[in-house]
């Protein structure tokens, strides 16, 4: 049985493949969270082609820097979110700041909260994503679907209890996305931005 520490074998492997050069292991890292890192970039930056931008960016630097990956840190998943979340924020402040000096409306103050809002949608976005299955599809059909907890509990067939039980504890991980150090968020991508 392997040690509670020891990071996902897959990780370690897919770490190992691009520290190589194996264009096919960026191919498999691409098809796994390409989805996940646009909509990242999306929920911070709000625009298309700066989000495909962000997203080549981060497939590039997970190319050319595979070592700064640490298994030992955590999953892949999170660091390539982390790195995402990281660069997303840099274009974002680099775009509003440039707007900010050409028009001349606006202020820094205003900018530091336009980031602190994407940031936190990123995260919030981030650990519904990460979330298990059940808690997930218990919060969307009361969110999506605007159904309270017996009718979560009979569309889903479980009891009340349990469907209660679900909904609070997806809110629960769901809140923590205010955090500065969210739980369940990606070592360092609840902190400063």
């Amino acid at each position: 049985m392997a040690k509670k520490d020891a990071p996902p074998r897959w990780d370690r492997k897919m770490q190992q493949r691009l520290a190589r050069g194996e264009a096919a292991a960026l191919g498999e890292l691409y098809d796994r969270f390409a989805s996940l890192v646009y909509s990242l970039a999306h929920r911070v930056l709000g625009d298309e082609r700066a989000s495909e931008a962000t997203t080549r960016e981060v497939f590039a630097h997970v190319w050319e820097h595979p070592d700064a990956y640490d298994p030992k840190q955590g999953p892949l998943r999170s660091w390539v979110a982390t790195l995402t979340h990281r660069l997303a924020v840099q274009r974002l402040r680099a775009t509003e700041t440039a707007a900010l000096a050409q028009d001349g409306h606006g202020s820094t103050e205003e900018l530091e909260r336009k980031v602190r809002h994407a940031s936190v949608a990123a995260r919030a976005d981030y650990i519904v994503q990460s979330m298990p299955v059940p808690l997930r599809t218990a919060l969307e059909m009361a969110y999506f679907h605007r159904r309270d907890y017996r009718q979560t509990a009979a569309d889903l067939g479980l009891t009340e209890d349990e469907a209660r039980r679900r909904l609070r504890l997806g809110l629960q991980l769901l809140s923590t996305a205010h955090n500065a150090a969210a739980p369940g968020a990606p070592p360092g991508y609840g902190g400063a931005v």
